[in-house]
């Protein structure tokens, strides 16, 4: 599965409580990226159910589910660095034992480190839009990957995204109704699931008077 980035590793500035639970407490919450280790880290299989996140920005939803559903085992995956000092933050503060971060590229994680039909589920809250037309391509929900996604859930797992952008909401459902691996759970978009929380991204679009729409797949039983 070879890809083209859906990111840019942007310097954004940290705060200080940020860089401070970086710096001394991801070591307890990381799953380090190891080709060589199809077992995710150690932790497939797993006896709990095991819902993967897929840029978890700042990491307040990946939180929030987390302390909702303590039972589940919630595997965040990010590139940049604040949002995951931050993400650290509130684990300590609200002393969440049910979230691994890992610090590197979703789509050679998926690839590399996880086995077909294993994962309860998997988030895309949000991805980056590539608004430009010529950036399409950057996208992260192109057929290729929502293959491979679905080939890594277990049978009746789902996939799950949310988009403000009308267009990519078109082609993430397109993509998806076109993966023969998957079920669409609705008639097109699905209405809101009440479980999911509202986002930071979710809220600057809604300010900017876009659509939030919701796409949600079951992985087809035998």
């Amino acid at each position: 599965m070879t890809h083209i980035k859906s990111y840019v590793i942007r310097q954004a500035r940290m705060s200080d409580s940020q860089r401070r639970h970086l710096e001394e407490h991801l070591h307890k919450y990381r799953l380090d990226y190891r080709p060589d280790d199809r077992s995710l880290g150690g932790i497939l299989p797993s006896a709990c159910p095991v819902v993967v996140e897929i840029g978890f920005g700042m990491g307040d939803a990946t939180a929030e589910l987390a302390l909702a559903d303590p039972e589940t085992l919630f595997i965040g995956i990010e590139v940049h660095r604040p949002g995951i000092g931050k993400l650290v933050r509130a684990i300590e503060e609200s002393d969440i034992h049910n979230i691994r971060i890992i610090q590197h590229d979703a789509v050679e994680v998926l690839r590399d480190m996880v086995p077909p039909d294993s994962l309860d589920g998997i988030h895309v809250f949000f991805p980056d839009p590539w608004q430009k037309k010529r950036h399409h391509k950057r996208r992260l929900l192109q057929a290729g990957f929502v293959h491979e996604a679905a080939a890594r859930l277990k049978p009746g797992g789902y996939l799950y995204a949310v988009t403000d952008w009308e267009d990519y909401a078109e082609q993430i459902l397109q993509v998806c109704s076109h993966e023969p691996l998957l079920e669409n759970q609705a008639d097109g978009f699905h209405p809101p699931l009440s479980w999911r929380p509202n986002t930071a991204f979710e809220r600057k679009g809604l300010e900017k008077d876009h659509r939030i729409r919701e796409v949600f797949f079951r992985k087809k039983r035998p």
